[in-house]
């Protein structure tokens, strides 16, 4: 397994859009999403409804997390992030997400406001430490 603490996420400037996009069209709830891929290189983002309709909390429609477990398993993939919105903040994680965070080895992005535009950061939870991974977007400035 590649130590994702190290290498960090990498993905396309169009998953960053992609991404980027839902957070935007969910305001005011909290946006939330899968990333699939391999060895810390995302092949694929998956917007997913969140259920609670919260602006500050999140639940995956566990329909929708199906189909997307399915299709990475049928692929050989592995679910390596998931995102979701802090539309009022923090831009890190919350009390919630460190309770709630079900996947280990799973970095966590959080999207978060920063005046009018909008911000992400990546973390991991490993023995109960919460570390910044980067985020390396390729093709953006």
């Amino acid at each position: 397994m590649t130590d994702l603490r190290i290498q960090g996420l990498i993905i396309t400037e169009e998953q960053w859009y992609r991404m980027l996009t839902d957070v935007q069209e969910r305001v005011p709830e909290e946006a939330c999403g899968l990333l699939a891929g391999k060895s810390g290189v995302v092949h694929y983002v998956t917007s997913v409804t969140n259920i609670l309709h919260s602006s500050i909390r999140y639940r995956m429609a566990p329909e929708e997390q199906l189909v997307v477990f399915n299709k990475i398993d049928e692929q050989n993939l592995e679910l390596i992030a998931i995102y979701h919105s802090h539309p009022n903040g923090p831009s890190e994680l919350s009390e919630t997400d460190l309770n709630e965070a079900y996947y280990p080895n799973t970095i966590q992005l959080i999207w978060f406001r920063q005046g009018t535009e909008w911000g992400c950061r990546g973390f991991i939870i490993v023995s109960d430490q919460v570390i910044e991974v980067p985020l390396k977007v390729y093709g953006k400035e």
